[in-house]
């Protein structure tokens, strides 16, 4: 079969498109023909070495097909089959035309969802729900900041902040991203790349901040972030976009009065199946409602790894990016 495999840390160019053995399923795994890929900033560091992993690599870690093989020892008394929709997140070799899942890590795809939807949601749609669900549960009546609003994540975090109640403030860099982002449901959006966000957050809280930021940017929002929270509010910095924030004394968040710093990881908010199983319930079944909308038109061929990457990193995407094999 074809996969993208690294063989150095790089840039783009590094992708290769090249044949590895067809998986043979383990005890309790189960093999998946891959209808579609994940892209997520995720891969771009461990591409590139940001995120140190072994040799050659085989990328991606999110998708969505049909089990084609089931191994021995299947737990749960057999939690799939041959011929089921699954989707998936957070196992390496996803950027392939087929790959081996341990059976408890897949959760079953709705009729109503395509695979398309699946491979978009799993891991930006997860990690939207337990940012507004578990690290920081938005309640009608707070505020909160959401930066890179137009991307896949923060598409998905708007409109499920606004499930929950919330007042959703946005930053975008361009119109065009800003159409999208009140598309979504923001109820302002601010246009960082013509005005000073934490400026335009003050004014339009009042000077009296948010009770949570949900942070991708990292280096160069971190700062601003904390100063246009309010009083006990939470900096929630769940990726680095930008690059990595610098060492930082505690003692600030008590001088901006009292304030919360979290650096989340989806693994730990996925990490009982029972957990996955609720998340995906909740996703899946708004999207069969039509009540979460995803962005999927930035679908690449698997062969063109590479361009995926190039546009990601280019901030030439919105929503979603999908690689088909």
């Amino acid at each position: 079969m074809k996969a993208i495999r690294v063989h150095e840390f790089g840039g783009p160019e590094v992708l290769r498109y090249e044949d590895v053995p067809d998986p043979a399923p383990k005890p309790g795994e189960a093999v998946i023909k891959i209808e579609a890929a994940g892209v997520n900033f995720i891969d771009v560091y461990h591409r590139s070495g940001t995120y140190k992993m072994p040799l050659p690599l085989a990328l991606g870690q999110e998708g969505a097909g049909t089990v084609v093989a089931v191994g021995p020892e299947m737990p749960g008394s057999q939690v799939v089959r041959a011929g089921d929709r699954v989707a998936w997140t957070g196992i390496f070799g996803s950027y392939a035309e087929q790959v081996a899942v341990p059976a408890d890590r897949l959760v079953s795809l709705p009729p109503a969802v395509t695979a398309k939807q699946g491979a978009a949601a799993m891991l930006q749609g997860m990690t939207a729900h337990y940012l507004t669900c578990s690290t920081y549960p938005l309640k009608a009546g707070d505020t909160c900041l959401v930066h890179a609003g137009a991307g896949g994540v923060g598409l998905l975090l708007t409109q499920m902040a606004k499930l929950r109640g919330a007042r959703v403030i946005t930053t975008v860099s361009t119109e065009e991203k800003a159409a999208l982002s009140r598309g979504a449901g923001a109820d302002e959006v601010i246009l960082y790349t013509s005005v000073d966000f934490e400026e335009a957050v003050k004014q339009t809280t009042a000077h009296k901040g948010v009770q949570v930021v949900y942070d991708s940017v990292g280096q160069t929002t971190f700062a601003k972030s904390l100063n246009c929270l309010a009083p006990r509010g939470t900096l929630v910095l769940f990726g680095q976009s930008s690059g990595t924030v610098g060492a930082f004394d505690p003692l600030v968040l008590s001088q901006k009065g009292s304030l919360f710093l979290t650096r989340p990881n989806l693994a730990h908010y996925i990490a009982a199946r029972a957990e996955l199983q609720q998340r995906a319930s909740d996703i899946f079944g708004w999207l069969a409602a039509g009540t979460l909308t995803l962005r999927t038109e930035f679908a690449f061929p698997l062969s063109a790894a590479a361009d995926a990457h190039r546009a990601l990193e280019g901030r030439k995407t919105t929503g979603k990016v999908l690689l088909i094999p």
